[in-house]
């Protein structure tokens, strides 16, 4: 597939006393079951960073401060190509509730290999547990 036809994602790394957010699918969604950093589809017209503040609204409940760019992966997935914008943002609020995800977690850097996230994220956990090693 193109990147021409890819799904434009936007996504939160959020970080909390040297945790990050994680977000778990929920069933009968595109990789159901799997970990990932809370955000979604850019919806048409939308900005990315409007993207992940709605995104994170929607599934958490939560406001976030204004994102900002962290990384942009492609990847091609059997099925769908897709092209996600990573942000960093902080919370406004910390009354997290799972409205658009089955659950969530805070983990460490360390913790993040602990999960099973979707191919796509390999690259930004790699880049944020080498965060961690260097800070």
């Amino acid at each position: 597939m193109s990147i021409q036809n890819s799904i434009q994602v936007a996504a939160a790394v959020i970080e909390y006393e040297g945790r990050y957010l994680i977000t778990q699918r929920g069933p009968h969604t595109h990789l159901a079951g799997y970990w990932e950093f809370p955000g979604g589809k850019r919806e048409a017209g939308e900005s990315l960073t409007a993207c992940v503040v709605r995104e994170v609204r929607e599934e958490l409940g939560v406001e976030v401060t204004q994102p900002t760019p962290f990384a942009v992966v492609h990847h091609d997935y059997p099925d769908q190509s897709v092209e996600i914008h990573f942000f960093f943002c902080s919370l406004l609020e910390n009354d997290l509730q799972p409205f658009g995800c089955a659950a969530f977690r805070w983990v460490t850097p360390d913790e993040l290999s602990d999960f099973a996230f979707p191919p796509a994220d390999e690259p930004v956990i790699a880049r944020l547990r080498e965060r961690a090693w260097t800070s």
